[in-house]
């Protein structure tokens, strides 16, 4: 009785067809879904892992944890050797030695250090290593910093686990698809201050309570098998992360796509000071609650 009365409210609101007898089986899915993000987000090099986002002056940088360094990690050599960014924007590292650091994983004395934004294909940015630490450069609108991660950090040993709405089926929502006119663009700022632009290839329309709603997603990387939206909503600062949530959709198939607000999750940056996170755009602020995904990270910096 319980399922067949689920499945009805889920009809009346418009949501994508989840049969009765399969209820169950959905809400599994999304449990498993969860789990699965929970093991991406605490893994060796998850976003747990973040200890530091150092920006990098033009010119030599000293980095270390010794006080007398210009970058001054957390942990490491006293002194882990020198990053010179040039003029033209390429990074190059040089090692003190006997330090027992790597660079890519070789024991070099130098080597150029490859950005994230600047990596060929499906690279990985230059990594250097010491003991349970690494860091690698991250180029953000021109600006290069080095992106620090230890397997030990305080944030991953001490994870306070994820807290989210009960899976409610009613939230996994029937949208209708219009494409976007060629070339239109949506601009997101970040939280370090800088706007990044991606392409748009077209709205979502979606009625929830009698009332309808649009939002924008947009192509985060180029030839990405999914599109990406990036929300807020009457929760939003209360019951979940003020700055936004995350949310992951399938193209369209015959003029449709399904929402399900389920899935939505907290970007990285409710969980660490030191990510580089879009902001939810005025766009894509939703006159909503959206009482399902994730909630507030209770283990907040």
């Amino acid at each position: 009785m319980i399922r067949t009365s689920l499945f009805v409210a889920a009809a009346i609101l418009g949501v994508a067809t989840v049969p009765a007898a399969t209820i169950d089986n959905y809400k599994q899915s999304i449990e498993q879904w969860r789990a699965g993000r929970i093991e991406r987000l605490t893994a060796a090099d998850g976003w747990l892992s973040l200890i530091g986002l150092e920006w990098l002056k033009e010119g030599a940088n000293r980095v270390g944890s010794a006080a007398d360094n210009d970058i001054v990690l957390g942990t490491g050599p006293a002194h882990l050797g020198v990053v010179t960014l040039a003029h033209d924007g390429s990074v190059r590292m040089v090692l003190d030695k006997h330090n027992g650091a790597t660079i890519d994983g070789k024991a070099v004395a130098e080597a150029p250090l490859v950005d994230d934004a600047h990596v060929a294909g499906d690279a990985a940015p230059t990594r250097v290593a010491f003991g349970s630490a690494s860091f690698y450069v991250i180029d953000r609108d021109g600006r290069k910093g080095l992106r620090v991660k230890d397997t030990e950090a305080p944030s991953r040993k001490h994870f306070a686990g994820i807290d989210a709405f009960p899976v409610d089926p009613s939230w996994r929502i029937e949208a209708t698809w219009l494409p976007a006119a060629p070339g239109e663009t949506l601009e997101m700022g970040t939280v370090i201050g800088t706007v990044d632009k991606y392409p748009v290839p077209g709205k979502l329309e979606f009625t929830r309570d009698g009332k309808r709603f649009e939002i924008l997603p947009v192509i985060e990387v180029p030839g990405d098998a999914q599109y990406f939206i990036v929300f807020a909503d009457r929760t939003s600062g209360r019951e979940t992360y003020g700055a936004a949530r995350f949310l992951y959709i399938d193209p369209p198939r015959d003029g449709k796509v399904v929402l399900d607000f389920n899935k939505a999750y907290n970007p990285p940056c409710a969980f660490t000071p030191f990510a580089t996170c879009p902001l939810a755009p005025p766009e894509n602020r939703l006159d909503l609650r959206v009482t399902a995904g994730e909630k507030k990270y209770a283990g907040a910096h």
